[in-house]
């Protein structure tokens, strides 16, 4: 899978490594426990519970255990249960043990367990494109949010005027958008820069470390996130209270809350599921990073409520003068726009399998996800009124400046 963000389809007894190769991690386990029986056979000079009798050996077959037993008799097997891969099928597929050995398996088993429609090769020519495609539409859309943000960012620091807690909030937010970007192409980089590479085994320490920092960046997204609106939220409910106190309780949630979450998860894969590169979304514990992203997500939902409620108590109030409702509107708009646009995707998605609405998950999760850090620049900073200002007020001064200064030169060339 080409793509940063890729989704299983699982077999129904096996935890997967890497999404796409659980079928593969089916077969290794069966041929790991095959093998060692036939390492215990290896070191009995007779049939295990068939002493003084000739017989077939245990063998694996590449798909099947065949068990040893006797010449003259025989053993059956049904198909793999993997789902996704074969249909289900009653069919048994049987093998006899000769004086020559095991005869071939009867009926073949692309007789007995038919496969599940795969599509043609045009099929996987078109899907590598889609992936190749869409590949390049959110890198194109990342490398112009982190070129945005890194502007935002720099605007907000080089004017002393847009020094504040609001601005400092909102480049915290920025920077977790910044870190999700480079999460993104930092995981590109490790997992599919080389196509020689066995996804299905790959469990290098780089790589688990390229996850761990890929869920981190996605949590403290979110969580400033939250914070953006919990700040909104501070600043209609206390109009006269100074928002400095705060700005600890705020860094603290937005990056202290993903990095505890984070250390947990990593902590609970090394001691129970420490498998491939930990980046499989069937696992139980992918609940220890999804359930505080949707906790995130449904409080915001309701400061989202609570504060609409608020704003239009404060807008009809006739106490409010028409600065204040402007000011009102002028800080909420941003915030009540970004709230529904980033979470509601997410928790209907939330509410399926993974392996439901592939194309749809993807093309959310990867294109239009990775435009959203351009939306926020532009909502905060760039369409902002306070910074439009003040970058015309910086630029006719120095304007003025540069006019100043021609002109004298232009006195001094005169007067020499």
């Amino acid at each position: 899978c080409p793509a940063s963000y890729c989704l299983p389809f699982p077999p129904s007894k096996v935890r997967a490594t890497h999404p796409d190769c659980s079928v593969v991690l089916y077969f290794q386990e069966q041929e790991a426990e095959c093998l060692e029986i036939i390492r215990r056979e290896s070191q009995t000079p007779v049939l295990p519970g068939l002493p003084g009798q000739q017989g077939c050996l245990t063998e694996w077959d590449g798909v099947s255990c065949w068990s040893a037993v006797p010449v003259g008799q025989s053993r059956a097997v049904t198909c793999p249960d993997i789902l996704h891969v074969f249909k289900k099928s009653k069919a048994l597929i049987q093998r006899n043990c000769t004086e020559l050995g095991w005869s071939f398996p009867s009926p073949p088993y692309y007789n007995a367990c038919e496969l599940e429609a795969i599509g043609s090769n045009n099929d996987t020519e078109a899907k590598a494109s889609y992936f190749v495609t869409m590949k390049v539409l959110y890198t194109c859309g990342y490398s112009t949010s982190l070129a945005a943000l890194f502007l935002a960012i720099g605007i907000f620091s080089c004017f002393r005027k847009l020094h504040c807690t609001r601005n400092s909030i909102h480049i915290h937010f920025f920077t977790s958008f910044i870190l999700r970007g480079a999460a993104v192409f930092i995981k590109d980089a490790v997992l599919f820069s080389d196509e020689s590479i066995d996804h299905c085994t790959m469990s290098t320490v780089n790589c688990k470390a390229a996850i761990a920092f890929f869920q981190y960046s996605v949590l403290a997204n979110f969580y400033w996130l939250l914070v953006e609106g919990m700040y909104l939220q501070t600043l209609l409910l206390l109009t006269f209270t100074s928002d400095k106190r705060y700005i600890w309780w705020y860094i603290l949630i937005g990056w202290g809350v993903p990095m505890l979450t984070v250390c947990v998860w990593v902590v609970t894969r090394l001691q129970y599921d420490n498998h491939g590169c930990w980046d499989d979304y069937t696992s139980l514990y992918w609940w220890v990073i999804k359930a505080p992203i949707l906790l995130a997500i449904f409080v915001n939902f309701l400061i989202f409520l609570n504060v609409t409620r608020m704003l239009a108590q404060k807008i009809r109030s006739p106490d409010i003068s028409k600065n204040y409702k402007q000011q009102y509107m002028r800080l909420t708009k941003s915030t009540l726009l970004l709230i529904p646009l980033f979470g509601v995707h997410y928790v209907v998605f939330a509410l399926f399998p993974e392996h439901i609405g592939v194309d749809a998950r993807l093309y959310f999760e990867l294109v239009l996800g990775s435009y959203q850090g351009f939306l926020v620049a532009l909502l905060y900073c760039f369409l902002n009124g306070e910074v439009q200002a003040e970058i015309k007020r910086n630029w006719g001064k120095w304007q003025s400046s540069m006019e100043s200064n021609v002109f004298n030169l232009a006195t001094q060339d005169f007067t020499a």
